[in-house]
């Protein structure tokens, strides 16, 4: 489509700004798609009430009930699944899991420890993704009680974000995607004396059991394409720019079908004076936004801490905080990590996370 303009604009989104106005972006695609840039004299997040399910959400994982080795559902569509889940430390694994209902992507909020698979050995740490592919067989082994945020993909495989012009390299290398190790996972059975000979199948949503005489981590050797992994976000390498605030898609870590997982770490901002600095006000036409706030000082929002999740359902604006944007003009870098979570369909949300959420977050835009 062409683009064409009226009144006061900007020849540069998120720059340029008129004196005293805001600026709302509305995209298509994850901001992927056509996109426009509208000036108001005031925020779109000025609202005086809301009545209805389409409302800002924020909950707090913190106050979940903690049922260890268990996965607590918060949010669910067709496409995907998310979880909380924690697990206590141990020595040796007893059980081996199985997901045939979809590719389990875990993110270690806390904790640390090693992962047994039919592949190999895989260790994790604060801050690790663990992938690990539909019905493949695996264990926590945690060194310290861990706390993990599952991201369940139900209609196919975690993929690589199209990296376009910046080339194969960007964001991460995929030298950092560490696979599993089969001699490593020969050692631990030897040293701990595992001896696995249980398999829980969830399938449906159900847990199916089966028994075994022997170890069933019994492989002596693989090759193929199709195998766990695991990536860090210390080896990610966020791309910046020095001029303009880049969208959300630049952050792209994985993706599936129905949705995309980004991830927000610690970057520089943006050096020109008239560059916009907080994330822009904007609807996100397509996306249910869910965003994990990991670690860090989370500076576009007031009155949050680590262990958080918000979710801003497609179809209204939304953006910083009043107080963000006045803390703007000291800022010379970010310091926070988040897990977002773009979803293509709405979100239901599990009854037993509705417990815990913030019921007036919605009045936090208001001055």
């Amino acid at each position: 489509m062409f683009q064409y303009k009226q009144g006061k604009h900007t020849t540069q989104g998120h720059k340029g700004i008129p004196a005293g106005c805001f600026e709302e972006e509305q995209g298509r695609k994850g901001f992927f798609g056509h996109v426009s840039h509208l000036i108001k004299e005031k925020p779109s997040t000025r609202w005086t009430n809301i009545e209805g399910p389409l409302r800002p959400h924020l909950f707090d994982c913190v106050n979940l009930p903690k049922d260890f080795g268990s996965w607590q559902r918060l949010m669910h569509n067709n496409d995907i699944s998310i979880y909380y889940f924690w697990e206590s430390k141990s020595t040796t694994a007893k059980k081996s899991f199985r997901n045939a209902d979809g590719e389990s992507l875990y993110f270690c909020h806390q904790g640390s420890g090693e992962v047994l698979t039919e592949y190999g050995l895989l260790s994790f740490r604060k801050g690790s993704y663990i992938n690990i592919p539909k019905c493949v067989g695996h264990s926590f082994v945690c060194s310290e009680d861990s706390v993990f945020l599952v991201i369940e993909s139900r209609t196919g495989p975690f993929r690589e974000p199209d990296r376009g012009m910046v080339g194969r390299n960007a964001f991460y290398d995929t030298a950092a995607l560490k696979p599993p190790d089969l001699e490593a996972l020969k050692a631990h059975q030897k040293k701990n004396g595992a001896n696995v000979k249980e398999i829980l199948v969830k399938r449906l949503d159900q847990l199916t059991h089966f028994a075994y005489s022997e170890d069933v981590y019994d492989t002596i050797g693989w090759k193929g394409d199709f195998f766990p992994f695991t990536l860090h976000v210390d080896d990610m390498m966020p791309l910046v720019s020095a001029r303009v605030h880049l969208p959300p898609s630049a952050h792209g870590t994985f993706i599936a079908n129905g949705f995309v997982v980004c991830t927000f770490l610690p970057r520089p901002l943006e050096t020109d004076a008239d560059a916009l600095k907080v994330p822009f006000y904007h609807q996100n036409i397509d996306y249910d936004e869910v965003l994990f706030y990991h670690d860090g000082n989370f500076f576009s929002r007031d009155n949050l801490h680590a262990g958080m999740i918000s979710l801003h359902p497609a179809g209204f604006p939304h953006g910083p905080h009043p107080k963000a944007v006045a803390k703007t003009p000291n800022k010379t870098h970010t310091d926070e990590y988040a897990v977002m979570v773009d979803v293509w369909s709405p979100l239901k949300i599990d009854e037993q996370f509705e417990k815990v959420e913030v019921k007036n977050y919605w009045q936090s835009w208001m001055k």
